[in-house]
């Protein structure tokens, strides 16, 4: 029986733990892999808790490793931390991050995933030596990503991640983009099929039909999708506290669409970009940035835009 057969509820969690049994490592494993889960090994803190990384014995073998300890103060629980171990083992795709195994004994409840030498994409957004070529190519990593999440017809489902930004866009040692956290995804069984949930999203990259409405369609990663794209090309971050334009999409949106580029890109960056790769760069985050979610493009469109914005480059 598959994974995805399952839907995770208190019922057949049980099951699932079972079914995921060859994934499960002991905590004093990752105790002595991150040294007792010690300060100076933590690579990034998150909304979900702090990430620390590690060097693990797997089949005779010592892998760098990431020890992500979910903070279940924080309202993480057996659902959510059973949805990312579930995906993440079901899931296979150059462009997402990979499970190593799982750890849920003591109260900890620990994802295990490789480790990628360039941290997240947060920390290399105004990055001088992050040029635009290499910029369109994490673009097109997370693109096919979601294009395999959303209609891979290997599956019997699609997935919304919900949570997608530069914070869980993680990056290898060549630069090629690895995207992370599912503990919010939700399956999506029908094509286009409407989602009913409670809001939930990164503050900066959720559209606003969601927090009105509560309706989730694979088109929302789409905007969130096209907030990064903004945050690639500006060099800054979505959401900045106490500044006047301090959500980035609609700022972004109305300069992209003004062909105002100058006051917004990170400098240094245009003189490395052709306009016309310019041109299709903007009309790819006007289409992701669309108020309405029906009007967000399909990822195969976007795939080819930005395929073209870097043959152009």
């Amino acid at each position: 029986m598959y994974l995805h057969s399952f839907l995770l509820d208190k019922q057949n969690m049980a099951s699932i733990i079972t079914m995921l049994a060859h994934l499960q490592i002991p905590l004093e494993h990752l105790i002595e892999a991150t040294n007792n889960f010690h300060d100076d090994n933590i690579i990034r803190h998150s909304r979900f808790g702090p990430s620390y990384k590690g060097q693990l014995m797997r089949s005779g073998k010592l892998i760098n490793i990431v020890a992500r300890r979910l903070d279940c103060k924080h309202g993480l629980g057996d659902f959510e931390f059973l949805t990312e171990v579930s995906l993440l083992s079901d899931l296979k795709h150059t462009n997402l991050v990979t499970i190593v195994g799982f750890c849920e004994e003591k109260e900890e409840k620990i994802i295990v995933t490789t480790y990628e030498a360039n941290g997240s994409l947060s920390n290399h957004l105004s990055n001088p030596n992050l040029t635009w070529k290499q910029r369109l190519r994490i673009c097109l990593g997370v693109a096919r990503a979601l294009s395999y999440l959303h209609y891979d017809e290997g599956r019997g489902y699609g997935v919304i991640n919900r949570i997608i930004s530069s914070d869980t866009i993680l990056l290898d040692e060549n630069w090629e983009a690895k995207l992370s956290c599912f503990e919010y995804s939700i399956k999506q069984f029908h094509k286009d099929q409407v989602c009913i949930c409670e809001p939930i999203g990164v503050t900066g990259y959720m559209e606003s039909a969601i927090e009105k409405t509560g309706g989730l369609t694979h088109r929302s990663d789409i905007y969130s999708f096209g907030v990064v794209l903004s945050e690639i090309f500006s060099g800054r971050k979505a959401y900045i506290e106490n500044e006047a334009n301090r959500f980035l999409a609609p700022w972004a949106k109305y300069h992209f669409e003004m062909y105002n580029t100058e006051d917004i890109i990170l400098p240094g960056l245009q003189d490395q970009m052709s306009h016309s790769s310019l041109m299709r760069y903007s009309r790819v985050v006007c289409h992701c940035l669309n108020e309405e979610t029906t009007f967000h493009p399909d990822i195969d469109y976007v795939i080819a835009t930005l395929e073209g914005a870097l043959e152009i480059s």
